[in-house]
């Protein structure tokens, strides 16, 4: 019997299940994770824009992003890294296209690439595993019930509903929820999995039905200058070529995004771009993007959200005290300042008037207008 063979075959079972734990844990548990200090983003708050326009004919859905209609339809500027400038730019493009019609809100992606690989084959297996496009829909803005899916080149999928980000509550990922009339296809500009040459790009094509996101979504279908959070992200893995096989080097992965967040981690909604809606077709009009400022409210209340987060790991309670979070100034201009904060049963609240509005944040994240 191959004593080293036996050995070398219990460490990787035993690097599988450390990888596994690490996997679950990072995933399971509630604000705490962060450790002694909640992180606060290391750049500026710049979220992309884009507008989507509404197109007169459905796209046909084969990866390959040549219907006549995305000719009319700009990309997103190109990825950066998830923490912006605070690394290098990444060096294979992406870029998404967006457009929507009465069934299907419509992405197409392009990934320059030139070694395209996939392995994972079981939906909702964990798909960034491997290189992957992601994702993320928060329709209504207030950080819970958002969406995130992710592909690989082999097509495979893995849908997720949240019921608010990870860090602010235990078992918050509906795992087992699929996206109903969901299409994915993708094009391979070269050869799947073939070491042997070199590839140039591959591309996806995705249509979610809108009936699928109408449990988090306010209006069943987008009103004229309707805004919703949306973030995309590209993971990418270093490769070796080994016997004539991909292999994943011990490397961490990169993590491309279009909207920058500023730390790694997507899972801050509030940190997403914005993408705009309107019912004019591609070509027809142009529309400008209005300028959010709802979104800007909702940013300044976050930073009490933030404030309130370290100042519990620190003292084990909250506080009602703008003094004590460091916030007595108004932390961005042009927003109605000061906040009212109020101690509740059950942690805290914050509210800003707006207009005849009132926006709230509560102590898991939860923001909203009423």
């Amino acid at each position: 019997m191959n004593i080293s063979l036996i050995k070398a075959e219990s460490a990787m079972k035993l690097k599988n299940c450390l990888i596994y734990f690490i996997f679950i844990f990072q995933y399971a548990v509630p604000q705490g994770f962060w450790g002694n200090e909640f992180p606060e983003p290391k750049i500026e708050y710049k979220p992309k824009s884009y507008v989507c326009y509404k197109t007169p004919d459905p796209i046909i859905i084969d990866g390959k992003l040549n219907d006549p209609i995305w000719a009319k339809v700009d990309f997103t500027e190109s990825f950066v890294d998830i923490e912006g400038s605070l690394k290098p730019k990444p060096f294979y493009d992406t870029k998404v296209k967006m457009t929507w019609d009465e069934n299907y809100f419509y992405f197409g992606a392009v990934m320059e690439e030139p070694h395209v690989w996939a392995t994972l084959t079981a939906r909702d297996a964990v798909i960034f595993k491997d290189n992957d496009f992601e994702i993320f829909l928060d329709p209504d803005g207030d950080t819970h019930n958002y969406y995130e899916l992710e592909v690989n080149a082999l097509e495979t999928e893995w849908d997720l509903l949240l019921l608010k980000p990870y860090h602010d509550g235990k078992k918050v990922a509906v795992d087992s929820w699929d996206i109903p009339g969901l299409i994915t296809k993708v094009h391979v500009d070269g050869t799947l999995n073939n070491p042997s040459d070199q590839d140039r790009s591959w591309s996806v094509e995705i249509a979610i039905p809108w009936k699928a996101l109408e449990e988090c979504a306010p209006n069943k279908l987008p009103l004229e200058g309707e805004q919703w959070k949306v973030n995309f992200s590209r993971v990418q893995w270093d490769v070796e070529i080994v016997d004539n096989k991909y292999v994943k080097t011990d490397t961490p992965e990169f993590n491309w995004v279009w909207s920058p967040q500023g730390l790694i981690y997507m899972h801050m909604p509030d940190l997403w771009g914005l993408v705009q809606f309107t019912h004019f077709s591609p070509g027809s009009k142009e529309v400008a993007f209005q300028s959010s400022k709802i979104d800007r409210i909702k940013l300044a209340l976050r930073r009490v959200y933030w404030r309130q987060s370290n100042y519990y790991l620190k003292y084990e309670k909250y506080t009602a005290s703008l003094k004590k979070l460091n916030l007595l100034e108004k932390p961005i201009s042009g927003v109605p300042w000061p906040p009212e904060i109020v101690l509740t049963p059950s942690g805290w609240e914050a509210k800003l008037d707006w207009k005849d509005k009132i926006v709230i944040i509560q102590k898991d994240g939860k923001v909203w207008q009423r």
